[in-house]
């Protein structure tokens, strides 16, 4: 039994994180390079299963084009300094420089200034120039007001991206979005999350969602568990709403919704965690946050950080560790796990005997407490 007792009147289903499980190779080997990492969604095919995190610390829409021309997915916030700053170098400046004790305070006043919608029309604009996906990011509570602009602007993935996004969001006090009318109008996919169950999921694929993000993304610079006592293990998260997909998949007659993990993405083995337990793709921040071209300057945080009346993340020091294709692609030169990530992820694929990543979600995993 996975569920346990917690004094006479609580029970709880046991939860694993992706420290918990490992793979298992099986009879089989191949070699690295016949192995193929590639990723579909709609109508776009990515050569790594790679989303960069909408976070001000990871993405710029420099380093959105970066990405996308080495094959992954920039997405790019669109509440972020970029749209509220028509040069933010200055604000990113100041952000390093916070004390540890004004960090707190000085992001929610940076964070401020109010969101500019000519800007988030010339940044996706400059995005879509350089020839790659264009994909932008807004929270659930800024959707129905600036859609329209993003829209407008032209982009290929919209992501609606908040801690926690359900498609039965009840309110007294403003029109709560519509996640199924809302995707249904669009003609763009749409990518929607986070979730970290069955039927949170399962709801969320039913609004016509393409993708649905796992987790709570944030990663180092979340404290969601000290602030709001919310936590979800990433393993189990996973397995749960890929089956959620699996049945969704009955029930609509063939429609696949991709499972993106967006959380506890540190290492590459945790990517190798992620797809095994049943994700399509990964979202990550801080790891990419640690590469030369990202704006953080060596300081991660999300925007959780700088709520307004409830901050519950923190701005963090992450370092750098190469370019963001050392990052990404290698090669590496320490064992850390956060360089060549996705070598790492088709290495790993190769030791299990495994040609692409459907194939790799089968196989066999052990836990290991």
């Amino acid at each position: 039994m996975n569920e346990v007792e917690i004094g006479l009147t609580k029970r709880a289903i046991r939860g694993y994180s992706f420290d918990d499980v490992a793979v298992v190779p099986s009879r089989r080997t191949r070699d690295p390079e016949d192995v193929s990492v590639s990723w579909s969604i709609d109508a776009f095919t990515f050569s790594m299963p790679v989303i960069a995190a909408p976070m001000d610390s990871v993405m710029s829409p420099e380093t959105a084009i970066a990405v996308g021309k080495l094959g992954g997915l920039g997405v790019l916030n669109l509440e972020g300094l970029w749209t509220r700053y028509e040069d933010p170098s200055s604000a990113y400046e100041e952000i390093a420089n916070l004390t540890e004790e004004d960090a707190t305070e000085g992001l929610q006043r940076i964070y401020a200034e109010p969101i500019k919608e000519e800007l988030i029309t010339a940044r996706l604009q400059q995005i879509r120039d350089a020839g790659v996906p264009v994909a932008g990011a807004l929270s659930p509570q800024r959707t129905q007001e600036f859609s329209s602009t993003v829209l407008s602007a032209g982009v290929d993935l919209f992501v609606i991206r908040g801690t926690t996004v359900s498609a039965e969001h009840v309110s007294q006090n403003r029109e709560p979005l519509n996640l199924k009318q809302f995707i249904y109008d669009l003609d763009v996919p749409v990518i929607v999350g986070g979730a970290a169950t069955y039927t949170a999921a399962l709801h969320l694929m039913r609004t016509g969602a393409a993708g649905v993000l796992v987790g709570f993304g944030g990663g180092a610079a979340s404290s969601t568990r000290a602030a709001l006592g919310i936590n979800a293990p990433m393993a189990t998260a996973i397995s749960d709403v890929a089956s959620a997909r699996r049945d969704y998949l009955d029930e609509s007659g063939g429609r696949y919704v991709h499972v993106i993990a967006d959380g506890g993405l540190g290492r590459s083995g945790d990517i190798v965690a992620a797809i095994a337990t049943g994700a399509d793709a990964v979202m990550l921040g801080s790891t990419l946050a640690r590469s030369h071209e990202a704006p953080g300057r060596g300081w991660h945080w999300g925007p959780e950080a700088h709520h307004p009346t409830l901050p519950r993340g923190y701005r963090v020091h992450v370092g750098v560790d190469g370019s963001l294709e050392q990052v990404l692609l290698g090669p590496a030169h320490s064992a850390h796990g956060r360089t060549n990530l996705v070598g790492a992820l088709r290495h790993s694929m190769a030791t299990c005997g495994y040609s692409d990543l459907k194939e790799f979600q089968r196989v066999d995993v052990i836990v290991q407490r």
